[in-house]
C-alpha cells in the first residue's frame, strides 16, 4: 500500500503551490486506481490545520473548501484511513527510541508507526525528516 504525507495534499489541494499539478495527478491516479492506498488521520488533521491557516497561505483555504476536499478523498472506494492500533505503542516506543526523536518530531514518529501497522509499502512525502525511520520507505512522487 502507498500512503500519502500531509505535505503531497496539501499541494494536491492548493493550485497557488509550485507543486499543484503533479501531486493532483499523482493523488488522482491513486483516488481513481483499483490498488488500495491510504492517509494516515494524523496527516488528514495536519492537511486541515495546514490549508486553513491563515499564517501559512493568504488567502488560507475556507473552512467548507477544506472539508470538501477531505470529503472527495474519502469518497475513494480504495481509500482506507489509517490510524493507531492496540499495538501502536509497542511499535512507536522503539522509533522513538532508535532516532533520538524529540519535539515536533513526534508527529512524523507518529505517522511512521502508523504506516509500520499498516503494511504501508511507501509513503509518498516531499519531507526528507522521515529518513529517520529507517523501515519506512519514503518517496517523492513529484521528482523524476
Amino acid at each position: 500500500m502507498i500512503a500519502v504525507d500531509t505535505n503531497i495534499l496539501v499541494y494536491a489541494h492548493r493550485a497557488d503551490s509550485p507543486w499543484h499539478e503533479p501531486a493532483r495527478l499523482r493523488v488522482a491516479e491513486l483516488a481513481e486506481g483499483r490498488a488500495t492506498w491510504g492517509i494516515p488521520w494524523p496527516c488528514v488533521h495536519e492537511f486541515f490545520a495546514v490549508v486553513t491557516h491563515p499564517r501559512i497561505f493568504a488567502p488560507p483555504t475556507p473552512t467548507r473548501r477544506a472539508l470538501e476536499q477531505v470529503d472527495a478523498w474519502m469518497e475513494s472506494p480504495s481509500l482506507e484511513l489509517l490510524g493507531e492500533t492496540d499495538h501502536h505503542w509497542g511499535v512507536l516506543r522503539p522509533m522513538l527510541e532508535a532516532g533520538k526523536i524529540a519535539g515536533p518530531q513526534v508527529h512524523d514518529a507518529r505517522i511512521a508507526a502508523i504506516c509500520s501497522q499498516h503494511g504501508v509499502r511507501h509513503l509518498w512525502t516531499a519531507d526528507r525528516d522521515f529518513s529517520r525511520f529507517p523501515n519506512l520507505k519514503t518517496a517523492n512522487p513529484l521528482l523524476g
